[in-house]
């Protein structure tokens, strides 16, 4: 507000809880109710894992599939309707690089977040009538954020001891600024990353016998440092 020409009623926050799917309908009407139209979903909702899988109870992969996939579909359901409704709209889900690639320690994650990706290229098929509806997939790799505080584990009720140094990723403001020049473009999908790591995603698109050799090597090094605590 002390930045920009906005006034408070340009401004709605709404407390969502994506796992609560009975509230998402009430949600978008109010958003409705109050703006009188939706002209951007950006679905940016989930939480990462730091686990392997033969340590991992399952009802941790029913946690994250009913956050990371489930809640998002569920909220753009509805905002969708709308969107149909006006016959444009731009929906943009934060996928990850884990949804074109698979890496040791989060098979729960990138399952969730190849669904999505399934899920929204699927649906941008059926929306062939609907040319002003953009179906955007935003891909980045290891950002500076929480998310590795956050992060599932093997059980539901332990948390991640060490988060480790983040200095490396790509700070936040420039994937968020790449996302907003990927939306405004109508990118169906945007790879939003530093090298090596966006090496790694060309390697694995169009030479995936060399990307499952090398992410072996790296995971075995990664699965290490992880089982001793670094």
């Amino acid at each position: 507000l002390e930045i920009s020409s906005l006034s408070e009623k340009d401004i709605l926050v709404l407390r969502l809880d994506l796992t609560d799917r009975s509230s998402h309908e009430a949600a978008t009407n109010s958003v409705l109710k109050h703006f009188g139209k939706i002209d951007v979903l950006v679905n940016n909702g989930g939480r990462s894992q730091r686990s392997l899988f033969v340590d991992t109870n399952l009802d941790v992969y029913n946690a994250i599939i009913e956050l990371n996939y489930l809640g998002t579909i569920s909220l753009t359901k509805y905002v969708l309707n709308h969107m149909i409704q006006r016959k444009r709209g731009k929906i943009v889900t934060v996928s990850s690089v884990m949804g074109i690639m698979g890496a040791p320690l989060a098979t729960g994650y990138c399952a969730s977040k190849h669904a999505l990706q399934g899920f929204f290229n699927s649906l941008r098929t059926e929306l062939t009538d609907y040319p002003e509806i953009s179906i955007i997939n935003i891909c980045p790799g290891p950002v500076q954020s929480k998310i590795i505080q956050n992060v599932f584990t093997e059980n539901l009720a332990k948390s991640i001891e060490n988060s480790g140094d983040q200095s490396h990723k790509m700070p936040t403001d420039r994937c968020a600024r790449l996302t907003l020049v990927s939306t405004a473009n109508d990118l169906k999908e945007a790879w939003i990353s530093d090298h090596p790591y966006l090496a790694v995603c060309y390697l694995w698109q169009y030479a995936p016998t060399w990307a499952w050799w090398l992410m072996n090597r790296m995971g075995k090094r990664r699965i290490q440092n992880f089982k001793s605590g670094v």
